[in-house]
């Protein structure tokens, strides 16, 4: 329960550009809301930004890959010592394994754990993985059962498979990713040219990306023009990152464009006229929501989390994953059918105006945090 008035509420995000795409707006309501808020992450690029945006930033290192597990937790349980939150909301997979144990031996009154995805420990087929895996999940599973302890999910496939690892149901919380601003996202009138697909994530393997790349070359192989544009960076510390240079040889070839990170994302949204994400596993991926909210129709995977944001032949269609050809199948549809883009535009915006809105995900996220401190 929390303590103090106001409650002290700590999240803790190993990245502070994730921090303010998916949660500063979350944090910001949460101070309106009565709550002294503060984020410890890695000081990098977006520092200033949480900062300017009124919350107090304490720089702390949670690496994403390797690192020493046992250190990390104790640099928590420091962390948690000396903060004294009445109430700390981790973020993603590792953040809240280690965060949850921290949390339990420095006796945080209550906590929140939001998984964005089940990530490697639910579906890597890595032999060591798979060795760890039933340990690690009843670990996790008596973490995450604790008293006082919420736990977020996105989508309802990752919400059974925590209830198939002994996470109860009575834990868990379905709130349906972190909401899109339609204020700041809105539709456009399509620009001239060429169709354009955009395909906005980290430049990952498991994003799809090969995939994308692939159903390019056999599009403008068969006759069909039109650009297919990949938008965003590499991320090093994630193993199944695409190195730069094949993306400089991706880029030129087969209508393919690297556009690499951009900033102003309905600027890019609002240039193309399709939008993409043939990823192989999702929490609800938050680049699907800001183009629903920008009125694109959408190709994506039958797969958790992306199926959440499309109904298939309504807003957009669906693919297996792993399947240039279909992939490619479905995008040439679109590109050939400009009524059906905009049809099936129209329905994306209303999904999002009804469903997705930030607002509605602020509110129940704050529910959330009433009910843990309870």
């Amino acid at each position: 329960m929390c303590l103090t008035n106001p409650p002290r509420l700590l999240f803790v995000v190993t990245e502070d550009w994730y921090f303010v795409s998916h949660r500063l707006p979350l944090a910001v309501a949460a101070k309106a809301a009565g709550f002294e808020v503060a984020v410890a992450t890695r000081a990098g690029r977006q520092a200033d930004a949480i900062r300017t945006a009124g919350i107090r930033l304490i720089p702390f290192e949670l690496s994403r890959r390797g690192g020493n597990p046992l250190a990390e937790v104790m640099a928590l349980w420091r962390l948690y010592r000396r903060e004294r939150p009445d109430l700390v909301h981790h973020v993603a997979l590792k953040p809240v394994m280690l965060g949850a144990l921290a949390a339990w031996l420095a006796r945080v009154p209550a906590q929140v754990n939001a998984v964005a995805g089940l990530g490697w420990l639910f579906t890597s087929s890595g032999r060591v993985v798979r060795l760890v895996r039933p340990v690690l999940r009843r670990v996790l599973a008596r973490l995450l059962n604790q008293p006082h302890s919420l736990t977020i999910v996105q989508n309802p496939e990752d919400q059974a498979l925590l209830e198939r690892s002994g996470v109860s149901a009575a834990r868990l919380r379905l709130i349906r990713g972190a909401g899109v601003d339609i204020q700041v996202f809105y539709p456009a009138t399509p620009p001239p040219g060429p169709v354009c697909i955009v395909l906005v994530a980290r430049m990952l393997r498991d994003k799809g990306v090969g995939e994308f790349v692939e159903a390019a070359r056999r599009l403008t192989g068969a006759g069909v023009s039109a650009r297919f544009v990949l938008v965003g960076d590499p991320d090093p510390a994630n193993p199944a990152s695409v190195p730069e240079s094949t993306l400089r040889g991706w880029h030129g070839q087969h209508g393919v464009e690297c556009w690499g990170r951009h900033e102003d994302m309905p600027a890019v949204l609002q240039a193309a006229h399709i939008a993409c994400l043939p990823s192989y596993r999702e929490g609800l991926p938050k680049s699907l929501l800001e183009a629903a909210a920008c009125g694109l129709p959408i190709v994506t995977t039958d797969a958790p989390g992306c199926r959440e944001v499309v109904r298939d032949g309504v807003n957009g269609l669906l693919v297996p994953v792993r399947d240039a050809a279909a992939l490619a199948a479905a995008l040439g549809k679109l590109i050939e059918d400009a009524a059906l883009r905009c049809r099936m535009g129209e329905q994306s915006r209303a999904r999002a105006e009804t469903e997705f809105g930030q607002e509605t995900v602020i509110a129940q996220t704050l529910a959330v945090y009433r009910e843990a401190c309870a």
